[in-house]
C-alpha cells in the first residue's frame, strides 16, 4: 500500500479532495471511462489516492492502486531524463548533430512539395541537434498523426515504433533516416517519433538495449520495480484492458492477459512510447524530478540539469502555440512551451487554466497524465486506458479539481 497523509498536514482540504471521488465515479457512470486512477502528492507525501470502475470489465477486476497500464508517452520524460545523464557525463553537448551518434541521418533531407515518385527536397539547412529531438522540433513526425507525403511514407515504409515483438530499435531508426523530415529542423513543433530516435542514440551512447539502460540508471536507484517495456507474468493478475472512445462509450481494443503485445517478450524498445508502470512507480519519478533530480538518498541527475531541462527551450522562447500547435489533445498551448521531455508552462494565465510558472507535464494516448508543480509542490499522476487521449477534457477538469483543495 502507498503510504497516505492527512491532506490538512499539507495544506489541502480532504473534504474538497472528495470531489475527485465524484469526478471520476461520473466518468465511470457515463461509461466513457471503463476505470481509473488519480494520485495528488504535496510536499512529498500523498494526500488523496483514489480508484474508480474496472480495470478488466470483463474478469470484473476493478482498478486498484497497483493496477499496472501501459503509460505511452509518458515513457518520454524517462528516456529524456536518462539521456541528460549522458549528458552530465560530459559524453554530448545539446546542440551535437545527431549524426555524431546516428550517421544514418547525414544525408537525410527535407520535404519541399509533392509526394510518391513526384517528391521534391531540398538539404537540411543546418543538422538535427540532439535538443531538437528532446523539444519535438527536429522535423520528425508521427506517421499515424498527419496526412501529409512524408507521413504517408512512415505508413507504406513501416516506420513506425509500436512492433513490439517483431522489429528491432535499430532497423526502425534507419528506416526513419531515409524518409525526409516535414520541416527545416528548429523551424516547427511537431509531435513525432524523436524520443524514439533519442533512445536509440541512448542505445549507441550506452551500449546496451535500452532497456538494460533504464533499468540501471532511472528504475533501479528509484526503486520502480513495476515499471518496464513488458507486464511481466507476476503482472498480468493486475494488468488493465486498453480501450477506445467509441460513440459515447469505449470498446477493449487490447485484452488484459498474454493476448497482449505488451504482455509478449518485446524485441523493439520504443523510447517514445513503449512502457508500463503502475501510479506508485510513476508517482516516484515525478517526485525526483520536482526534488531536483534526487529520491529518498538516491540522485539519478543534478540539481542543475533538471533546473536545464524545465526552461523553455523552444526558439525565441515562444509557447507552443507560435510554434504552430496551438492545441494537442484537449489541452491549449497558449502560455506553453517545452523543455527537455516535458511542456513547461511559461505564462499561468495564457493557458486559462489552474497552473503553475515552471509546470512540468506530459501525457499518454491512453489518457494517462501527469504533472509536476514546484512552486505548489504538487505532483499529480492520472491513469487510464482509453484511446486517444484528445476524448475528454480530463487533464484541464483535474488541474481545477486538485488546486481548489490547497487552503494553505
Amino acid at each position: 500500500m502507498l503510504a497516505r497523509t492527512e491532506p490538512n498536514t499539507v495544506g489541502m482540504s480532504a473534504e474538497r479532495l472528495r470531489r475527485i471521488d465524484g469526478w471520476m465515479q461520473g466518468y465511470v457512470d457515463s461509461g466513457k471511462l471503463p476505470g481509473c486512477l488519480t494520485a495528488v502528492m504535496r510536499k512529498g507525501r500523498i494526500a488523496y489516492l483514489g480508484c474508480a470502475g474496472m480495470a478488466d470489465p470483463q474478469s470484473g477486476r476493478a482498478v486498484a492502486e497497483d493496477t499496472v497500464f501501459r503509460i505511452f508517452s509518458m515513457t518520454k520524460p524517462i528516456v529524456t531524463a536518462a539521456a541528460m545523464t549522458f549528458f552530465e557525463e560530459g559524453r554530448f553537448q545539446l546542440n551535437d548533430p545527431i549524426t555524431r551518434f546516428l550517421p544514418e541521418f547525414r544525408d537525410t533531407p527535407v520535404h519541399v512539395s509533392g509526394e510518391g515518385d513526384a517528391m521534391k527536397t531540398e538539404p537540411v539547412a543546418t543538422p538535427i541537434m540532439i535538443w531538437q529531438l528532446m523539444t519535438h522540433t527536429s522535423g520528425l513526425v508521427y506517421g499515424d498523426r498527419t496526412a501529409s507525403p512524408v507521413g504517408k511514407l512512415y505508413q507504406s515504409t513501416g516506420a513506425n515504433f509500436s512492433q513490439r515483438n517483431d522489429a528491432v530499435l535499430a532497423d526502425v531508426v534507419r528506416k526513419v533516416a531515409a524518409i525526409p523530415l516535414h520541416a527545416q529542423p528548429g523551424t516547427s513543433w511537431e509531435y513525432s517519433v524523436a524520443t524514439d530516435v533519442l533512445g536509440r542514440m541512448v542505445e549507441v551512447l550506452g551500449g546496451k538495449p535500452l532497456n538494460e539502460i533504464l533499468q540501471k540508471r532511472i528504475f533501479g536507484p528509484l526503486g520502480m520495480g513495476e515499471t518496464a517495456f513488458q507486464a511481466r507474468t507476476d503482472q498480468l493478475p493486475r494488468f488493465a484492458a486498453l480501450f477506445q472512445a467509441k460513440n459515447g462509450g469505449t470498446e477493449q481494443i487490447d485484452p488484459a492477459d498474454q493476448g497482449s503485445s505488451w504482455a509478449r517478450p518485446v524485441t523493439l524498445f520504443s523510447g517514445g512510447g513503449g512502457l508500463v508502470s503502475t501510479v506508485g512507480d510513476y508517482l516516484r519519478f515525478t517526485e525526483a524530478m520536482r526534488r531536483k533530480g534526487e529520491l529518498d538518498g538516491a540522485r539519478i541527475l543534478g540539481r542543475r540539469t533538471v533546473e536545464l531541462m524545465a526552461l523553455n527551450h523552444l526558439p525565441g522562447n515562444v509557447d507552443l502555440t507560435a510554434m504552430g500547435q496551438p492545441v494537442f489533445s484537449e489541452t491549449s498551448f497558449d502560455g506553453i512551451g517545452f523543455g527537455l521531455g516535458f511542456s513547461v508552462v511559461m505564462d499561468s494565465a495564457a493557458t486559462k487554466g489552474a497552473c503553475s510558472v515552471g509546470e512540468l507535464a506530459w501525457g499518454g494516448a491512453a489518457s494517462t497524465a501527469f504533472w509536476i508543480d514546484p512552486v505548489e509542490e504538487v505532483s499529480v499522476v492520472f491513469m487510464t486506458q482509453v484511446m486517444p487521449s484528445s476524448s475528454y477534457p480530463i487533464r484541464r477538469e483535474l488541474r481545477a479539481l486538485v488546486y481548489q483543495s490547497l487552503v494553505d
